[in-house]
């Protein structure tokens, strides 16, 4: 049962629905109440009970919850169906007319103060902004939710607090988003708030930020867990995006037709449900699954379906992100021209704080180029920025890679000093594989 407001606020909606509907305060009362108990309600001298506001509602012809809230009928309900459909906006759609059905729903949700139906528009605004690449604005929503739901379960807040950490890990702060991910897991696991949803949300969520930091131990671990937990989770949408992140971990251990059949699965069951954007993710997956593989016909194909999807949605960051794999596997066919073009076009939507993972890439993809060129001035200074993004954003596997890349150069040129320094960085990313500097585990559900 809705909250009441206060017994003076309920006494002037009394007295105004009374008089707009011609009663008298004896035609009101009578036969259970008297006229002088409906006066002194409507002057806000006294707290009226459930079962007097009940009988006083009938009388008036509206809902009890109208009457003692002052929400329309069927408000709630009605919310939630229209959230419902810009959830599906945003699936088969645009971001920004899904996101304008959000303010909109936000904008009522606070007007008669459900706070629940407010946090589900914060958490479809922050969506929207993700998928537009307008990280700071969708980690802003994410609290907003947060903040909104601060009273109720850890459970219920997961998807805000997935959220948020989503876009801290797309902005490059790989150990923070890891942090916030596993705080919560080590939380539901430890005081027993086995939620099956908000444990696969988390499992899934904290994989891709696992594997760019190079703990594909703990990677691993999480895609089990999150198999485990899918036959418990009934919303298709959550087992779904289990099916993609797990395919990762799957690639990363060779394991490459179990990740084609983990794909097939995430992808049929987003056609069935027509969400384009993740089953645009579904196909850039794949091509990264065929680059991985060697089939670099099929990636570039999978990739290019991807990028379309993507563009067609108007997803910025993602769109670039992809272009950036796309010019790999352009690089690797012998199209090394397209390829530079490619990454030129996307660098500019790139950053140490949008994308940074991919903007190394891009650099370190344009040194190589360059090198390739006889260019090794440009392609020292491409390694050098990549070393610095990826540093930054703490992405240990691919930083031991650059280095030895900028090592090898380095050594060409005649800098032998400037070269073991940079292969004694390498080597210092590779001491500890399978690790975080997060310090233990979280702990584990009881699966």
């Amino acid at each position: 049962m809705p909250d009441r407001d206060d017994q003076e606020t309920i006494g002037r909606r009394v007295q105004r629905l009374r008089t707009e509907r011609g009663l008298t305060q004896r035609q009101l009362a009578e036969p259970a109440y008297t006229p002088a108990y409906v006066s002194t309600l409507e002057a806000g001298r006294v707290r009226p009970s459930e079962e007097a506001l009940r009988h006083i509602a009938g009388r008036l012809g509206v809902a009890y919850d109208e009457l003692a809230t002052g929400r329309p009928a069927r408000l709630a309900t009605d919310l939630r169906l229209r959230l419902t459909d810009a959830q599906r906006t945003l699936a088969t759609g645009e971001a920004e007319v899904a996101a304008e059905q959000y303010a909109q729903l936000l904008a009522e949700a606070e007007e008669h103060g459900l706070d629940a139906e407010a946090a589900a528009a914060l958490l479809g605004l922050g969506e929207c902004a993700l998928e537009s690449g307008n990280l700071a604005a969708g980690r802003l929503r994410f609290e907003e939710a947060e903040k909104r739901l601060a009273d109720e379960p850890l459970p219920a807040r997961v998807p805000a607090l997935r959220g948020r950490a989503v876009s801290h890990y797309l902005a490059g702060e790989l150990r923070y988003a890891c942090y916030l991910l596993e705080s919560a897991l080590d939380e539901l696991n430890r005081t027993g708030m086995h939620d099956p949803d908000a444990l696969l949300l988390l499992y899934t969520a904290v994989i891709a930020p696992y594997m760019d930091m190079g703990a594909h131990a703990r990677a691993a671990q999480a895609a089990e867990f999150a198999l485990a937990l899918a036959p418990q989770v009934r919303e298709p949408a959550l087992v779904a995006r289990m099916h993609r992140s797990v395919a990762r971990t799957m690639i990363a251990e060779g394991r490459i037709a179990d990740a084609d059949a983990s794909l097939a699965k995430a992808a049929e069951l987003y056609r069935q449900l027509q969400i384009r954007t993740e089953l645009a993710h579904c196909h850039w997956m794949r091509g990264y699954l065929y680059a991985q593989n060697g089939e670099l016909e099929r990636a570039e194909s999978e990739l290019r379906e991807a990028q379309e999807m993507l563009s067609a949605k108007r997803a910025a960051l993602y769109t670039s992100q992809v272009a950036v794999e796309l010019a790999d596997v352009l690089h690797r066919r012998g199209k090394s021209d397209e390829a530079a073009a490619l990454l030129h076009d996307v660098l500019g939507d790139l950053s140490s704080e949008r994308g940074a993972i991919h903007s190394g890439a891009a650099h370190r993809l344009l040194g190589i180029i360059a090198e390739d060129a006889r260019d090794t001035d440009r392609a020292e200074e491409h390694y050098v920025r990549a070393l610095s993004l990826l540093e930054r954003a703490g992405a240990a596997g691919d930083l031991a890679d650059l280095c030895r890349l900028l090592g090898d150069l380095l050594r060409r040129t005649g800098r032998v000093e400037a070269a073991l320094d940079a292969y004694r960085t390498g080597l210092g990313h590779r001491t500890a594989p399978g690790t975080t500097t997060l310090g233990p585990a979280p702990a584990q559900p009881p699966l």
